[in-house]
C-alpha cells in the first residue's frame, strides 16, 4: 500500500521444514511449528479475557478468511467472526418474519439513539442498496444486539468502521455498545491491487452450497474440461453436491474496475486508521518482494499459479503448479502469501500485545 510502510514479517525458521498448507492437519502442525509458544499464551489470556479486533482492508483482501484460520486455533467457543454486512443481510432477512421483526424493534427501541427518526432508519434498511451506508447509529445498535447473542468472546469485527466518519465511532465503540471495556486493536491488512484483481476475475462458486474458489490460484481437486469451448472449470469438492460445476459471478470478469470507488474508499479508512493515537495496530502484509523472500518466507508459503492442461491419455485433467509473481503497489515484483504464513504474523503480534 502507497504511504504506508507494512512490515515484512519472517516466518522463515533455521529447521528445514515443509507443510501442506491446503490439508487441515498438516496445517495445524505448521501453526504449532511456526507460532506454537504464542498460540500457548494466547490460549491462556482467552481463558479469562476477550478483546476486540477491528479488520480493516480492502475488499477481497482476506479477512474472512483470517479470522477463520484464528478461530480453527483458538476454538469458536473463545472467538467470533462478526462481518457486519452478513449481520444487515441477516437482519433484513428477519424482517420478512413478523415474530423476529417485532424482537428487533423492541430491541432498538430499546436501544437505538440517533438523529434519524427509527422509522426512518428502519426504513433504510428494509429498501436499501450495495452502494447506500445505513446510518451508524442504527448499525452500532444491531451490532449490540448480536454481540449479546453471541456471548463473551473475542470478536474480530469485519465491516466496521467502513466509511471516515465512522473511524471516530471507532475509539468509543466499547462505551457505545458497553462492551465489557475489552482492550481493542486495529488490524491493518495490505493486500496489492493485482492480487485482489486476480481472486476477482478467476473467483468460482459453487451453484448449490455457495463455496468460493479460483480458477487461478485456489483450486478444487477436481477439474472438468469443456472441449467445445476449450475451457476448464473447478468442480465443487462437496459430496452433498453431487459433482456440481462451479461458474463465475456476473461482473466478476471486469476485475476491480467493477469496485473502483470501494477500493478507494477503503485505502482511505486504512490510512485514516493509520493515523490514530492510542491504539495498538497489527500490520498483515500478503506479499514480500521477490529479492527478499528467501531471507524471509519458506518456498511453501509462497501462493502458486495453476495452469490446466486436458490429457486425452487418461482422460482428466493434469493441474499444473507454477510460481506466481505480482507487482505490489509500488510495482516492485512480489511474491503472494497463502493464507497461514500471515495468520502467523496475525497470532504473533496479537500475542505481544495482550500477553507481553
Amino acid at each position: 500500500m502507497k504511504d504506508i510502510e507494512f512490515p515484512i514479517y519472517k516466518t522463515k525458521t533455521e529447521v528445514l521444514s515443509a507443510f501442506n498448507l491446503s490439508d487441515p492437519k498438516e496445517r495445524q502442525k505448521y501453526f504449532e511449528f511456526k507460532a506454537g509458544a504464542e498460540i500457548k499464551q494466547i490460549k491462556e489470556y482467552l481463558e479469562h479475557n476477550t478483546f476486540i479486533a477491528y479488520l480493516l482492508g480492502k475488499k477481497n483482501s482476506g479477512k474472512g478468511t483470517y479470522s477463520k484460520l484464528f478461530i480453527d486455533i483458538f476454538g469458536s467457543d473463545k472467538v467470533a467472526h462478526l462481518s457486519i454486512g452478513d449481520m444487515i443481510r441477516k437482519v433484513h432477512k428477519d424482517f420478512e418474519q413478523p415474530d423476529k421483526r417485532q424482537e428487533i424493534m423492541n430491541f432498538l427501541e430499546q436501544n437505538y439513539r440517533g438523529y434519524v427518526s427509527l422509522e426512518d432508519a428502519v426504513k433504510s434498511l428494509i429498501n436499501r442498496d450495495t452502494k447506500s451506508l445505513l446510518p451508524t447509529e442504527l448499525i452500532l445498535a444491531l451490532i449490540k444486539r448480536e454481540i449479546g447473542q453471541i456471548g463473551k468472546k473475542a470478536l474480530f469485527i469485519d465491516g466496521f468502521p467502513r466509511d471516515l466518519d465512522q473511524i471516530s465511532y471507532s475509539l468509543f465503540f466499547r462505551d457505545l455498545i458497553d462492551h465489557r471495556k475489552d482492550p481493542d486493536i486495529f488490524v491493518l491488512i495490505d493486500v496489492p491491487k493485482a492480487v485482489i484483481e486476480e481472486r476477482i476475475k478467476y473467483r468460482v462458486i459453487c451453484p448449490r452450497c455457495q463455496m468460493s474458489r479460483n480458477l487461478k490460484v485456489f483450486p478444487t481437486e477436481k477439474v472438468g474440461y469443456n472441449k467445445e469451448q476449450n475451457t476448464f472449470y473447478l468442480i465443487c469438492d462437496d459430496p452433498d453436491c453431487q459433482g456440481e460445476r462451479m461458474v463465475g459471478k456476473e461482473g466478476d470478469s471486469l476485475g476491480t474496475a467493477s469496485i473502483k470507488e470501494r477500493l478507494e474508499k477503503d485505502d482511505k479508512l486504512i490510512k485514516q486508521a493509520f493515523l490514530l493515537y492510542g491504539i495498538p495496530k497489527v500490520f498483515l502484509r500478503n506479499t514480500v518482494p521477490v529479492k527478499l523472500a528467501d531471507e524471509y518466507i519458506d518456498d511453501y508459503e509462497r501462493t502458486p499459479a495453476y495452469g490446466y492442461k486436458n490429457n486425452e491419455a487418461s482422460k482428466k485433467v493434469d493441474i499444473i503448479e507454477e510460481p506466481w509473481t505480482i507487482p505490489d503497489d509500488q510495482d516492485v515484483p512480489s511474491y503472494s502469501l497463502l493464507a497461514p504464513p500471515v495468520v502467523v504474523s496475525l497470532i504473533k503480534q496479537i500475542a505481544k500485545i495482550f500477553c507481553s
